[in-house]
């Protein structure tokens, strides 16, 4: 049993390397999105379109997590974990383009590999950090993936820094410098799966889709999912904020090097109280899922109410600790909520309204932004996350601690 343990504890690990090695290339490519689409003359919708990404992404969780419910075969199970991350080698072709609709294709593309594998990942490492507490262990894999999606910007920025006005060889050798990540993580995804071949979320999926499972659910499920959608619509995108970045570069508020280095802030705030949040979330329970919309209702106070250089950087850090809660705190709430026969389709269909959220809100706020209407962004925003915490207050009424039990509710 002590060396069942031991065997769980190096697969959580081990995943969480491969996560570390596969933020370093994807969160530095996404650091710079909306920038380069400015920097080769595209639209500004071009930044909301970038949402689609994330929609595909979230699309293909949900298909992620159906293709888990029905998956009996271990080595199934596997190639498709293996497929997400190998589509990370779209990311160094982005330096083989200058033309702004291959950029969104590629990005695309990279999106669907991150949501093929997430609700199987997720699903898995619901599996092995239970004895150690999901919240605490999904806060620790958050640490490891935020160190890597610290490094990715981090290194990127430096390149960028080092051509100065050169900015084509420096998004070039930046998006290629990229590519060295893809293949380490799938080495240490083989190790994981040499380790741990044979889920137990495999053995147990027998049962088939049925209309039925989505009832089975549960209301507190129901009332969860909608309070996400909402904190989610209030949540700017990244790819719509890295545009905005490199209109104020073009002002002079800051330099297009910077914007890699505000989105290292957001990926170290993330890392820092990725831990922390996880060990309230396993004391405190759900109230703590009101950090997300508490967090991001600033932001676009900073971002368009006479923006300052102080004030990005601290949006910069708020916006990392809205991912840090969203990625720890929200995630295990899902497992804790549901049964664990439905974690499954409960991750595919929390992924699928976070990307239906950003691609609705960042192409509403990508049409403000055109139309100069800032003022309405923060004001949509703003009502969005007082909506979710009204929601979120009412899910806390089912108990003032998450269990097992509520998922029977």
């Amino acid at each position: 049993m002590e060396n069942h343990g031991r065997l769980l504890f190096k697969v959580f690990i081990t995943l969480g390397i491969v996560s570390l090695l596969a933020d370093i290339t994807y969160e530095g490519a996404r650091s710079l999105s909306g920038t380069f689409l400015n920097y080769l003359s595209a639209p500004v919708i071009a930044a909301g379109l970038l949402a689609v990404g994330e929609l595909i992404s979230y699309m293909m969780r949900f298909v992620g997590g159906l293709l888990t419910q029905r998956t009996r075969s271990p080595r199934v199970f596997w190639t498709y974990i293996f497929i997400g991350y190998a589509v990370n080698f779209a990311i160094p072709f982005l330096a083989l383009t200058g033309n702004w609709l291959i950029v969104l294709m590629l990005f695309f593309i990279e999106r669907s590999g991150k949501g093929l594998r997430t609700p199987i990942r997720d699903v898995l490492l619901a599996e092995v950090s239970e004895k150690m507490g999901k919240g605490k262990g999904f806060g620790v894999h958050e640490l490891l993936d935020q160190i890597g999606a610290i490094v990715g910007p981090l290194s990127v920025s430096i390149v960028l820094a080092s051509y100065g006005d050169n900015l084509d060889l420096g998004f070039k050798y930046s998006f290629l410098l990229l590519g060295l990540p893809v293949v380490f993580s799938l080495l240490a995804l083989s190790y994981a799966k040499n380790l741990y071949p044979t889920p137990r979320v495999v053995l147990g999926s027998s049962q088939e889709i049925k209309i039925r499972m989505f009832r089975d659910l549960g209301r507190p499920y129901w009332i969860y999912l909608t309070g996400s959608f909402t904190t989610f619509l209030g949540f700017i995108y990244w790819g719509f904020i890295s545009y905005y970045l490199g209109d104020l570069a073009n002002i002079g508020l800051i330099s297009v090097a910077e914007v890699a280095v505000l989105y290292t802030i957001a990926m170290a705030s993330d890392a820092l109280v990725a831990l922390p949040l996880g060990y309230l979330y396993d004391r405190y329970g759900l109230i703590v899922l009101q950090t997300m919309p508490i967090s991001t209702i600033f932001i676009p106070i900073l971002l368009f109410l006479s923006p300052t250089r102080i004030g990005v950087y601290v949006a910069a850090f708020l916006w990392g600790l809205a991912m840090s809660c969203t990625e720890t705190v929200m995630k295990a709430s899902v497992a804790d909520i549901v049964l664990e026969k439905n974690r499954p389709i409960a991750y595919g269909l929390f992924n699928m309204i976070y990307g239906l959220a950003w691609f609705t809100s960042s192409t509403l706020y990508s049409i403000l932004y055109q139309i100069g209407s800032t003022y309405y962004i923060m004001i949509t925003a703003l009502m969005f996350e007082v909506f979710s915490m009204m929601l979120y207050t009412i899910l806390m009424m089912y108990g003032k601690k998450t269990g097992p039990t509520i998922a029977t509710l």
